[in-house]
């Protein structure tokens, strides 16, 4: 048996890290132990003469573990290793040693203490080095004693762990668990421990599949990591999420646009186009753009009228979900596709002229009567047709201008009143012989001049 010295050949001190950092560390590859050699729950607690321990149940430190190298074993393991960069456990003694606390680690290989000594063969430099008995200890697993630690500090550093901060997890997928975002912003966990604090995400992370990319960056630092590092794999995570209390969560978002509360996860577009395909799968909604409120007014009146909740959405929304449809995918309601369906919901059952009763034939006879009211003749205007049915999905649309036909159709029953007939076809006259559409400055135009030529010939009259 013998005491040793191991160079920890320490040139760069963490100066961002506290003492909570450290403890992370050593928590982290305690946790680690614990899913490798699948033992015991490991134990942090406090004795009677206040020093802190942090100790697991595993297979035990080794000096060889105090080198800087990727450690192979967890590089390779399944999900649920921490620590696999090689690099936690001398920042942790460094920033111990700095700070004070005092360091004493056992396993059954041996004690381990931290003192300060020349370097060998170097009088004139003094480095931290790990002071080593090579005497067994009869216990399993490593534990660290740690003198100085406040509660406080043991307290921040079991909160940057999942496993300690009491998250509730509401989906787990290939890529991460999503979980219910809490207090003023949510938390983006990599592995498990806390790795940055976003204030406006919709839901709080824990990433459990890494990228290389990721790995790289997190080679030392997994502190206030930038979003850059992770928002990869955050959008992995939700584009596979499932559950219900997700895609409730993400179908809210959609409608909080219109008052400026929309998360930051909307502003990708594939996140936005995720949330606006469930809300269509769950709600009766036509989605428009800005521009299309504005310029298509006739149709959102349409819209409303049949029942439809109208969303809007952005010019980038509007591309992506058209090219979806393009593409073969999933059929959402655009201002487009909803003008389609409602040409399609036309369906008509012409009556012949000959076949209407003697007073519908005497109203439809003054047709020409009610053109010339407004300056028009038979020849000037489209075939005017009349149908027992309008509209398959409703039965509210008394007229309409078709140009498919083409034709200006009246349904059947306005022939029971000359009043409701006159109303009817003049309106859908308008709208041939302009081509003005409803709700436009242009149709209010035409309407207003027809009710003027209409003065002019009762007042002549």
């Amino acid at each position: 048996m013998a005491i040793r010295t191991f160079d920890l050949n320490i040139v760069e001190v963490l100066e961002n890290w506290e003492v909570e950092h450290a403890l992370r560390e050593v928590i982290a590859n305690a946790l680690d132990e614990q899913v490798i050699s699948q033992t015991a729950e490991i134990e942090i607690f406090k004795d009677s003469q206040g020093a802190w321990h942090i100790r697991d149940f595993g297979r035990g430190l080794k000096i060889e573990h105090f080198t800087l190298n990727e450690n192979e074993e967890k590089l390779n393991a399944l999900s649920g290793v921490i620590g696999k960069f090689g690099v936690g456990l001398k920042d942790a003694l460094a920033t111990f040693h700095r700070r004070g606390i005092g360091v004493l680690i056992r396993s059954p290989f041996g004690t381990f203490r931290l003192k300060q000594e020349h370097k060998y063969g170097f009088n004139d430099i003094v480095t931290l080095h790990v002071e080593y008995d090579d005497s067994p200890n009869s216990m399993r697993g490593t534990e660290f004693i740690l003198h100085g630690v406040t509660d406080t500090e043991v307290a921040k550093a079991k909160s940057l762990f999942l496993k300690f901060a009491d998250e509730e997890i509401l989906e787990t997928t290939t890529y991460g668990q999503i979980l219910r975002r809490k207090g003023n912003a949510a938390r983006v966990y990599i592995l498990g421990v806390f790795a940055s604090e976003e204030p406006n995400f919709l839901f709080s992370y824990n990433i459990t599949s890494l990228t290389d990319s990721m790995k790289k960056k997190l080679n030392r630092e997994r502190l206030n990591v930038g979003r850059t590092t992770y928002a990869d794999r955050v959008r992995a995570i939700l584009k596979s999420a499932k559950s219900e209390i997700v895609e409730d969560i993400l179908v809210d978002q959609v409608k909080r646009r219109a008052i400026g509360e929309q998360s930051d996860e909307m502003g990708w577009i594939e996140i936005s186009q995720m949330a606006l395909n469930l809300l269509h799968q769950r709600r009766k909604v036509v989605y428009f753009t800005e521009q299309e409120i504005q310029s298509r007014p006739n149709i959102l009146d349409n819209v409303k009228s049949d029942g439809y909740e109208v969303v809007v959405i952005t010019e980038q929304q509007k591309s992506k979900l058209q090219s979806q449809i393009e593409a073969g995918g999933p059929q959402v309601r655009t201002l487009e596709e909803y003008v389609r369906e409602y040409n399609a919901s036309f369906e008509y059952k012409f009556v012949d002229i000959q076949e209407l009763t003697q007073e519908e034939r005497r109203i439809y006879d003054l047709t020409p009567k009610i053109l010339a009211l407004v300056g028009l003749t038979p020849d000037r205007v489209p075939p005017i047709r009349i149908s027992e049915t309008m509209r398959v999905t409703t039965d509210d649309t008394e007229g309409v201008w078709d140009s498919s036909i083409p034709a200006i159709v009246i349904k059947r029953r306005k022939l029971s009143s000359l009043r409701d007939y006159a109303a009817t076809l003049l309106h859908e006259v308008a709208h041939a012989t302009t081509h003005t559409v409803d709700a436009t400055r242009e149709f209010e135009r035409v309407l207003t001049d027809y009710l003027g030529q209409m003065s002019v010939a009762a007042i002549g009259n």
